[in-house]
């Protein structure tokens, strides 16, 4: 890894700074233009920020604060971990979108554009054999279908999840509540290289830094944050599942909930989310059908843009005809030639997208892809 340049090394002492949280470095950022140009404003206009105190504006302009920004990115290089800043284009486009988005994020693996396609599966560190049969099945199924599948690399559910998706060889994102080059728990070090061979290990904290129990709540934010929808398979009613759940109602994203036996007290949770109006999950296809059309579409391949979830489940006929569909209304007659299927075929494909809610006919002659 090559070394960092003077904006990135100011985007990253600016993010370490203690006192500045997402919500205040993104008000920095915005009131001067750049971390750069916060750190080189006039104490006064940096003051003028709400949040923003002499005492703060003094330490995060500080020679320790510009060393410590140092010392980090050396130690990242050193350990192969790479640093990700918000305008980068790599930064995930689903956690720009929540409320207080991570000022930098370290990681180590490869992040992929189908990663806009994501759900996350939580839930128990004490599973039982149910609940970690779900888990594996739903994380099998969905990853098989293209979703990446992100959890938190914990014990019981967790786990389950991200070793499911890899045996599918499918994608998996682990967020780490400390920092990534001490695993936590130590017993899923081999895990996690499995799952940075085949995804992302990721966490908002710099090496070095151990998980103490206040940092859960801000990691599960990210797992919520890094999908389209939070799975929760199996929890009890003081779970921290049930924050990663109620973070995701707040981030506009789909919750599910997997119902147990109501003797079972690892359930209750799950039955408290489904009364709260969580979307009941039997089945993979539960999910893919509650997931609604992306914000922007995935560029697979050129010739492959995904704007639903389930699209990836389409058989090759299917996926020719969606493609020739565009997002504004679209002649049949050209959905005809640009597949080069007889009449009768895309006819009855176009039945069937329909029927799936991925096309809607405008007319007769006319369908537009939703």
């Amino acid at each position: 890894m090559t070394a960092i340049d003077s904006d990135r090394l100011a985007a990253l002492q600016l993010a370490l700074t203690p006192g500045i949280g997402p919500v205040l470095y993104y008000r920095l950022v915005s009131a001067l233009g750049s971390a750069s140009a916060a750190l080189s404003a006039d104490p006064r206009e940096l003051t003028d920020v709400d949040g923003v105190s002499p005492t703060l504006a003094a330490r995060m302009r500080s020679a320790d604060a510009r060393q410590r920004a140092q010392q980090v990115a050396d130690q990242c290089r050193e350990l192969g971990i790479a640093i990700l800043l918000p305008e980068d284009p790599e930064f995930p486009r689903l956690l720009r979108e929540i409320p207080d988005p991570p000022m930098v994020l370290f990681y180590r693996g490869q992040w992929s554009p189908s990663d806009a396609m994501a759900i996350a599966i939580v839930g128990t560190r004490g599973a039982t054999q149910y609940g970690r049969s779900q888990a594996e099945l739903l994380a099998r199924s969905l990853a098989r279908a293209g979703l990446t599948i992100v959890s938190g690399l914990a014990r019981g559910i967790d786990a389950a999840a991200h070793h499911a998706a890899l045996e599918a060889e499918g994608r998996t994102i682990a967020v780490q509540a400390g920092g990534i080059d001490a695993i936590y728990p130590p017993q899923h070090r081999e895990l996690a290289g499995r799952i940075e061979r085949a995804g992302v290990i990721v966490g908002e904290v710099p090496p070095g830094a151990k998980p103490k129990k206040g940092m859960f709540p801000q990691r599960n934010r990210l797992i919520s944050g890094l999908a389209l929808g939070t799975i929760v398979v199996e929890a009890g009613t003081r779970s921290g599942a049930l924050i990663t759940a109620r973070l995701a109602g707040e981030q506009g994203r789909e919750v599910f909930a997997v119902p147990g036996l109501v003797t079972n007290p690892r359930s209750r949770g799950c039955h408290q989310l489904l009364r709260d109006g969580a979307v009941l999950v039997e089945s993979a296809q539960d999910v893919l059908d509650a997931l609604g059309p992306l914000v922007e579409g995935v560029t697979l391949s050129p010739g492959q843009t995904i704007r639903h979830p389930a699209e990836m489940q389409l058989n090759e006929q299917e996926t020719l005809v969606l493609q020739a569909i565009g997002v504004e209304p679209t002649d049949i007659n050209k959905v005809i030639v640009a597949s080069g299927l007889p009449v009768p075929r895309v006819l009855g494909t176009i039945s069937v997208l329909e029927m799936k809610k991925l096309i809607r006919r405008i007319s007769g002659q006319l369908v537009q892809r939703t």
